[in-house]
C-alpha cells in the first residue's frame, strides 16, 4: 500500500491499494473511492469490541475496504480542521490517543478503549476517564485538532499541558493531573484548576486547537434564541 496525505487545514489521505488489500475505518470516514473496492460492515472483535470502541469514541461498527481487482484509489478526509498524522505501530507496540482519534489503518490493528490508572485523573482530566489504545502490527492514520506538536520526554523529564491539547503519547509517559498552584492563579488565571503533566520516557504529541475549544469560542457568537 501506498499513501499520501494531502491538504493544509483540511487534510485527506489518500491510499493505493493493490488486489487483496484491505483498511479498516470507523463508520462514515470515507471520502471517495475508485469502483473496485468492496465494502463489509462489521463488529470487529465482537460485541465487546464493538464496546470498547464506542466508549473510547469511535462508531460500534467498523467499515472495511477491499480492493478486488488491480490497484484500486480510496481517500479519507479529516473531519475538522487539523492534522493527519501516520504512524507505523510494530507488533504489540501501542500509543495512546485522544478519543475519536482513529481515522483508518490496517486490518491488523487492535482498538482497545484505554483507562487511566489514577481516578482523580479521569474525573479532572477533561477528556473523561477513557483514553483509546491502539496497537499494531499495521499503520494507522490519525486526525488531531489544529497543529500538532512532537516531543521527546527524556526519563524523568516533565511536560504540564493544558487540559484538552494532549493528542496522544506513547505507553511509556505517565499521564497525571496536578492542581494549579496559587489562589489567584485558580481564579483568575483561566487556565482551570488542573493542568495535565506528562512525565517522560516517550514521544508526547500536544495540539494546538482543541475542537472542544473551539466549539466553545463560536458559541459565544451565535445569537441567543429569541424569547416568545
Amino acid at each position: 500500500m501506498h499513501y499520501s496525505i494531502k491538504g493544509d487545514a483540511f487534510p485527506v489521505v489518500i491510499c493505493e491499494l493493490t488486489e487483496g488489500e484491505s483498511l479498516i475505518t470507523e463508520s462514515g470516514a470515507m471520502g471517495w473511492m475508485s469502483d473496485n473496492f468492496k465494502m463489509d460492515t462489521n463488529m470487529k472483535g465482537g460485541l465487546m469490541g464493538g464496546l470498547s470502541r464506542m466508549f473510547s469514541g469511535e462508531t460500534f461498527f467498523l467499515n472495511t475496504y477491499t480492493c478486488s481487482v488491480d490497484m484500486g484509489t480510496i481517500a479519507f478526509p479529516s473531519s475538522f480542521p487539523g492534522k493527519l498524522i501516520a504512524r507505523h505501530l510494530d507488533n504489540n507496540e501501542s500509543v495512546i490517543c485522544q478519543k475519536g482519534s482513529f481515522l483508518a489503518g490496517s486490518t491488523s490493528l487492535s482498538l482497545e478503549i484505554y483507562f487511566k490508572k489514577k481516578l482523580s485523573t479521569g474525573f479532572f482530566g477533561g477528556e473523561g476517564f477513557i483514553l483509546q489504545k491502539i496497537t499494531g502490527p499495521g499503520i494507522v492514520f490519525l486526525e488531531f485538532d489544529g497543529h500538532v506538536e512532537e516531543i521527546n520526554l527524556m526519563p524523568g523529564q516533565k511536560l504540564k499541558v493544558d487540559t484538552g491539547n494532549v493528542a496522544m503519547f506513547e505507553p511509556s509517559v505517565n499521564f497525571d493531573i496536578e492542581m494549579v498552584k496559587g489562589f489567584k492563579n485558580v481564579l483568575f488565571g483561566g487556565e482551570g484548576l488542573f493542568l495535565t503533566t506528562l512525565t517522560g520516557p516517550g514521544k508526547v504529541y500536544v495540539q494546538s486547537m482543541p475542537v472542544g475549544n473551539l466549539a466553545g469560542k463560536i458559541a459565544q457568537y451565535m445569537p441567543m434564541a429569541s424569547e416568545k
